[in-house]
């Protein structure tokens, strides 16, 4: 039986950052995505999980920040790499990160929280594509620094599952070499022996 849903999933690509061009999703449109992104297995209803919107101004300022960190890291940069670190957030219309907010439970661990947050990210992109706009996913090296978390708004035990570029597109997007599913599923066959 055909599926609208399946044929969606399954052409699903990500768009290239820079060909995301205005205009960016509107009000209306990112609290649909919200909503999308909400509605993943969530263990305990934690809410393990939360989003910032980096749009307008922000995103030029966000680039200055992590600019001024990677000289601080590296020493003078050179211009490309400069301006490399002072579009990170203005490539797109609007940049949205998922982060991952760890909670205490004697019965849920913390890599279960972690999924939950990567399947909310997952749904926010799929509810976008949905709507017609595009987006990538990326992390970078400002995710796995304290000082750049601290930059883009997160606390200190937070941490990024990814920050999702959104704008409208135009095109299809580039078809990559995708996996054999086949050779990645098979019956269970007893314990792991080695």
């Amino acid at each position: 039986m055909a599926s609208p849903i399946i044929d969606f999933l399954l052409t699903r690509n990500s768009a290239p950052i820079l060909d995301l061009q205005e205009p960016a999703p509107s009000d209306a449109d990112i609290a649909t995505m919200m909503a999308a992104a909400t509605r993943v297995p969530d263990h305990g209803r934690l809410e393990p999980w939360r989003f910032i919107l980096y749009r307008g101004e922000a995103r030029v300022e966000v680039g200055k920040q992590l600019a001024a960190l990677a000289e601080q890291r590296e020493g003078l940069l050179p211009e490309g790499r400069r301006n490399q670190e002072l579009a990170r957030f203005s490539r797109a219309p609007l940049v949205i990160g998922v982060v991952f907010v760890p909670k205490e439970n004697p019965k849920i661990p913390q890599w279960e929280m972690f999924l939950s947050g990567g399947m909310a990210a997952m749904n926010l992109m799929i509810s976008a594509n949905a709507l017609g706009y595009g987006t990538n996913l990326i992390s970078n090296w400002y995710s796995d620094v304290p000082e750049g978390r601290a930059i883009l708004g997160l606390a200190p035990d937070e941490r990024v599952v990814g920050f999702i570029h959104i704008g409208s597109y135009a095109g299809a997007a580039p078809e990559r070499p995708r996996p054999d599913p086949a050779k990645l599923y098979a019956d269970y066959a007893g314990p792991w022996n080695g």
